[in-house]
């Protein structure tokens, strides 16, 4: 049976130390122009010597005109070379993998980021108050979104990177592409479920044409994206097995959206103590994967449902995002058995009924701690620990300043 300590060979022939995934959070430490600095050194370094087997970097945007928030780091081409060499050494220091997580945000674009119209397959504006319609991207267009990837991908390695995740969850550009709900096109990028799954296809394969053999491509895919007539487990089966075989070395199971975050920690309290949200389905498409490994990330807090996961076979790499926030040697805790358990902080808002009059106070949760944990990343990459007592207030003030007023509605997931 397999332990969170054994060793992981990838089919690419990388070699994971164990199997506890520092995952993806959006740090939005870029410098002025877009490039990383030594905030994301800091950060980084701390975490490499936290026990991970690998460490996946959050939202880096392929286009410096459409950021998911102020604060991404773009890779467009090799302009910021230097400043990416360093950020990949910085987890090398202790021997840990780092993959660099590539996304568009599409619709999701912030729109203090932008100035102008956000793109998408389809001129499909979010449920969410204040959300603007995009522009439907044309052909052409789709094609250099494509070579985007490509690119930054042929940068990553150069900069000596291991790997990179293409962002194919939680209503970015790539799961915009995939849902019925927002991809509305009848041309060869839309229509039906085999040409809705195009886009993140050709993508794959264009990144895997242009990077060595022994660099890492994978994917972080929602097994639904919660919606009624939106992205459904079924469709989301059929990608993992067009996926298998397209010599990706790991698919990352999560799931939601910024209209419906099941990825966030506003999850109910009885799929929180669950742990593993997105786990029963990982074991549908177990077969399906061939012999792709599957991560699963969300919910996990404890070294028993790590250890359960595992072992069923279920999933090859557990996931952990929030908890390494707090504990940012997480894996190294729960490795050693310094703990059985990591904690996560969840605030709430007060005067609920009051609020819930002009807004849904549960996805204002849900921002206040994302928000939360992204003033600890920035406290880690100034080299200071997390505050675990930074309230309600605090974390306002500065999510306001950081964003204004846009950071009141859901922008992306920490699990």
């Amino acid at each position: 049976m397999t332990s969170p300590t054994d060793p992981l060979t990838l089919p690419c022939g990388q070699i994971l130390p164990n199997r506890l995934m520092k995952a993806a959070m959006s740090e939005a430490l870029a410098d002025p122009a877009h490039a990383p600095d030594a905030r994301l050194e800091r950060l980084y370094r701390r975490w490499s010597a936290g026990g991970y087997g690998l460490l996946v970097t959050g939202n880096v945007m392929v286009d410096r005109t459409q950021l998911g928030e102020p604060g991404n780091v773009v890779i467009e081409d090799d302009r910021d070379l230097d400043a990416l060499t360093r950020w990949a050494k910085s987890a090398h220091d202790d021997g840990v993998p780092i993959w660099v997580q590539l996304n568009h945000p599409g619709r999701q674009s912030n729109p203090l980021a932008l100035g102008h119209t956000p793109v998408a397959p389809s001129a499909v504006a979010m449920s969410l108050p204040g959300s603007p319609t995009p522009r439907a991207l044309t052909s052409s267009e789709i094609e250099a979104i494509i070579e985007r990837f490509a690119t930054a991908a042929v940068v990553c390695e150069t900069a000596g990177f291991d790997g990179v995740q293409v962002h194919g969850a939680h209503g970015y550009l790539v799961t915009q592409f995939l849902s019925p709900l927002t991809n509305l096109r009848d041309d060869d990028w839309g229509g039906d479920p085999t040409r809705r799954m195009r886009f993140l296809l050709e993508t794959v394969r264009r990144i895997r044409a242009r990077v060595s053999p022994g660099f890492a491509v994978s994917v972080k895919l929602n097994s639904a994206d919660f919606q009624r007539g939106g992205f459904s487990e079924d469709e989301s089966r059929a990608v993992v097995s067009a996926l298998a075989g397209e010599g990706l070395d790991l698919i990352e199971i999560s799931g939601g959206n910024y209209e419906s975050p099941a990825m966030s920690g506003s999850a109910a309290a009885s799929t929180r103590d669950r742990e593993a949200y997105f786990l029963e389905y990982a074991r549908t498409v177990r077969q399906l994967a061939g012999g792709v490994p599957l991560a699963v990330t969300g919910g996990f807090r404890s070294r028993a449902a790590i250890e359960d996961a595992l072992q069923s076979g279920d999933c090859d790499v557990v996931g952990l995002a929030r908890p390494t926030v707090t504990t940012p040697d997480a894996a190294a805790a729960l490795l050693s058995e310094r703990t059985s358990a990591l904690h996560t902080q969840e605030l709430r808002y007060g005067m609920r009924r009051f609020l819930g009059r002009f807004v849904d106070v549960k996805a204002l949760d849900g921002v206040l701690n994302i928000s939360w944990n992204t003033d600890q990343l920035h406290r880690l990459g100034a080299g200071l620990d997390p505050d675990l007592n930074r309230g309600r207030l605090a974390t306002t003030v500065a999510m306001l300043s950081r964003n204004g007023r846009a950071t009141l509605r859901p922008k992306r997931g920490i699990q």
